[in-house]
């Protein structure tokens, strides 16, 4: 594969006819909220290596339109290849696109990949089905490899990481050598313009750093799909990325969506100190796990713009942790709660309810957790069967749940427990009771520790904002303009207070400053009713 992140690769001559469509579709009934209709990244990293490649690719994002606007595209376009991305919640919709797309394109190459394909690709490859091919596992290379052998009129049935229907049998060809350096890899964001249906200001919001899990969760399918062993980009490689999306789609805050981002500790220490080095200035969450977080990682997070981690912890109760193969203890996520707060990120927490053999007392446990660690927000998600996961293996196994029950059953999730109870409001009550964003003792405290650090003063000046202490926020933000003139926060922060005031001159002056750092800002831009400068 061509590897180019300085410019768009020439296209070679072969490809130059070849139409590809990397379609994806939200299997939820409430198709406008951008956090459901947002593409998977896996598929924008497909896209970015086919069009490096040379081939016209283009992305799509179905979700929200109406069916006869889908069917339109799909007509017109007239793709030669139509890949698209299927998981668990958009199973049966992304099924009936590829039905749509069989009626319409008859003569087109139909391929499936992404986490539900891969585990269930027999199925998908189901007599009559009207998919022509599932990518099973990790996609760039086989899809690559697909698309030149479609091209040039050769065979692809030997191509490797594929699965396909010969006859009466699903033929699954030997698995893809995973892909050795991450860092090879073009930005997704590089080539978003080549797209229809998708938002170029949230969509590149969302980085990936690394692939795989070290931790083992039965409820989890990242380790059958990537396996145990974690593969890393370089800290120099997300920054640039970083800078990339910064100055070509004035995106300023990030979220870095690995499964554990500090996994390897080093790596994390790394990439905060040449944050800071490049002068970023921008703001970012990520996720974690709490055996992978400590003071001193915790302190250059927040010194390189990181102002929320988002950890799993999924329950107070040490049985139902064991009996989901968590591996973390109460205690722990305790301890790391208490570090997140006093180095003065914001603490978001993932848990489960409505774990199978669930009692009144590992409800009250996990309530009673929440309320002492106090997190600033949370999900609380009941437990659901995804293929491929210990979890739904053992449940087939013990009779619990049929085979096929991912394609006879609608519903978008699968609950373990049947239809969820009232385990997970009252969890969701303990966020109430418990959550505190601040306190001008907790930002003295911060300071102290830290020194000036951005990140805490626009934490800061946010809560008093909320709190209706507008003069105080705005001695928080203009600290970030007096200490850092090219940090793009403090006048965009101070440009809003004004804004809210009604003093138009002194706002436009700020978000004037805003553009002058990060040209392409949609916010200020859009308070200035300026267009965007060009790429």
């Amino acid at each position: 594969m061509v590897n180019n992140k300085s410019g768009p690769f020439v296209p070679g001559f072969f490809c130059s006819t070849m139409k590809i469509i990397l379609a994806y579709i939200s299997g939820e009934a409430d198709r406008s909220d951008p956090y459901i209709s947002l593409l998977p990244s896996g598929l924008c990293y497909l896209h970015a290596v086919l069009r490096e490649a040379g081939y016209d690719s283009l992305l799509a994002n179905l979700s929200g339109w109406a069916l006869p606007v889908i069917k339109e595209q799909l007509s017109s376009l007239q793709a030669d290849i139509i890949g698209i991305s299927q998981w668990t919640h958009n199973r049966h919709a992304s099924l009936e696109v590829a039905r749509l797309a069989r009626q319409l394109n008859p003569n087109s190459i139909i391929i499936l990949g992404g986490g539900h394909a891969t585990f269930r690709y027999h199925e998908m490859l189901a007599e009559n089905s009207p998919v022509d091919i599932v990518v099973v596992g990790e996609g760039e290379e086989t899809l690559r490899e697909l698309t030149e052998r479609i091209a040039q009129g050769g065979g692809w049935r030997d191509v490797p990481g594929i699965a396909f229907r010969d006859g009466a049998r699903v033929v699954l060809t030997e698995p893809r050598m995973p892909q050795r350096t991450l860092d090879t890899l073009p930005f997704p964001a590089r080539y978003l313009d080549h797209s229809i249906g998708v938002d170029l200001e949230l969509q590149p919001e969302f980085v990936l750093t690394a692939r795989g899990c070290p931790s083992a969760c039965s409820f989890c399918s990242s380790p059958g799909f990537w396996g145990r062993r974690v593969r890393f980009r370089s800290p120099a490689d997300i920054v640039a990325e970083i800078l990339y999306i910064r100055d070509r789609f004035g995106l300023i805050y990030f979220s870095l969506r690995d499964d554990t981002f500090t996994a390897d500790r080093t790596r994390a220490i790394e990439f905060c100190r040449l944050m800071i080095a490049r002068r970023a200035a921008v703001l970012w969450n990520c996720q974690s796990r709490v055996t992978t977080l400590d003071e001193e990682v915790l302190t250059w997070m927040k010194r390189a713009g990181c102002e929320c981690v988002q950890i799993g912890i999924e329950s107070g109760s040490p049985r139902i942790l064991a009996q989901l193969d968590k591996s973390i203890h109460p205690w722990q996520v305790e301890q790391t709660a208490a570090l997140v707060r006093k180095v003065g990120i914001s603490l978001s927490v993932y848990l489960i309810s409505d774990v199978p053999g669930e009692t009144e007392d590992d409800i009250r446990m996990t309530v009673e957790l929440v309320r002492r660690i106090k997190p600033d927000d949370g999900y609380v998600s009941p437990l659901v069967y995804y293929p491929g996961t210990r979890l739904f293996e053992q449940a087939v196994a013990n009779g619990l749940v049929r085979p096929g029950i991912f394609e006879e059953t609608p519903d978008t999730a699968l609950h373990a427990a049947g239809k969820p109870g009232r385990a997970a409001h009252r969890i969701m009550g303990a966020f109430t009771a418990g959550t505190g964003k601040g306190n001008e003792r907790r930002f003295r405290q911060q300071k102290a520790l830290l020194g000036y650090c951005s990140t805490t003063n626009v934490l800061a000046g946010e809560w008093y904002r909320q709190s209706g202490s507008i003069d105080a926020a705005e001695r928080e933000f203009r600290e970030i303009t007096e200490r850092e003139p090219d940090n793009p926060w403090g006048w965009l922060l101070v440009g809003e207070l004004h804004a809210e005031r009604g003093e138009k001159r002194k706002a436009d002056e700020c978000y004037r400053r805003v553009l002058a750092l990060v040209p392409n800002h949609g916010a200020a831009l859009r308070a200035l009713d300026t267009k965007k400068a060009g790429p």
